[in-house]
């Protein structure tokens, strides 16, 4: 039985980790607050009261929320060499370089290695994952990793990359949901039925996942519970920002986007659904 640290169960994390005990590994489970532990342990996970003790498994995991949450939990401790730490959460380039760093100076290896797929997906074992950083570390993990998805995807030999590609996936996919709620509402306002609307594109020219889980919610209106935040879908849209400005990139259309997640923060009730939701700003004529 393999012993494997897990760090930040939310949403995401929760089911990642599941599939990880369901393996028959040992898995050590710290998150901020207790209350997402108790199902973990229910079937077979170690609580641990610190940060540290997760990460000193000689493989460990992470899905925390953003850049702060991830630099400020992974303050590593220990000093034991040796151990690979994969970072599965949508963070930034310039912080998975910093990380990159920090474990580095403790002897110790890092794969950043983000997440394509929703909770529904982690719980099915159907996610794809990005993977990057040295050839040795990424090929250790590499068993754990396809004990979690349907796909490991190689991006490289420096950890950085991997997150610079999940940002540009992610900027697709908001763009994605406006032409989502943009088209819908256009055939909508003809007395169209939207749900068929949605089946004709996904059975016609747009077959892909974020069509067809995505198109029926916007579809029926259906944007809670919430599988990915407004928050993190705007915070997504900043780092596609940051990515593109560092490579000299002028996208046309997110000035736009940016107007679209700003409007639906500053209505109560968008700001805390799916961001999904952006497809409502179009509908209520909020910009």
């Amino acid at each position: 039985m393999t012993t494997l640290g897990f760090l930040g169960v939310g949403a995401m994390g929760s089911k990642i980790a599941a599939r990880l005990i369901a393996a028959g590994n040992s898995v050590l489970v710290w998150n901020r607050s207790p209350g997402p532990l108790a199902d973990l342990v229910a079937i077979g996970a170690v609580p641990v009261a610190t940060p540290s003790e997760a990460l000193a498994a000689d493989i460990s995991f992470s899905m925390l929320a953003n850049d702060q949450a991830a630099e400020e939990v992974l303050n590593d401790g220990t000093t034991r060499t040796g151990r690979i730490h994969v970072n599965l959460a949508s963070i930034s380039p310039t912080a998975a370089d910093q990380l990159t760093g920090r474990f580095a100076a403790a002897g110790a290896g890092y794969v950043s290695s983000p997440v394509l797929g929703r909770p529904s997906a982690a719980a099915a074992g159907q996610l794809h994952l990005l993977a990057a950083g040295a050839s040795d570390h990424i090929d250790a993990v590499l068993p754990h990793l396809n004990q979690i998805g349907k796909r490991v995807w190689r991006i490289g030999q420096v950890p950085s990359d991997a997150n610079a590609v999940k940002v540009a996936v992610n900027y697709n996919l908001i763009h994605v949901l406006q032409a989502l709620g943009e088209s819908v509402t256009m055939v909508e306002r003809r007395g169209v039925d939207p749900s068929v609307f949605v089946e004709l594109l996904t059975s016609s020219l747009f077959a892909g996942v974020a069509y067809t889980e995505y198109g029926r919610e916007i579809a029926a209106h259906r944007h809670t519970p919430p599988a990915f935040s407004m928050a993190l879908g705007y915070k997504d849209l900043g780092l596609a920002r940051d990515l593109a400005e560092a490579g000299g990139v002028k996208p046309a259309t997110m000035p736009a986007l940016f107007s679209v997640f700003e409007r639906a923060l500053a209505d109560p009730e968008l700001a805390t659904s799916d961001w999904g939701a952006i497809a409502e700003v179009t509908r209520r004529n909020l910009l």
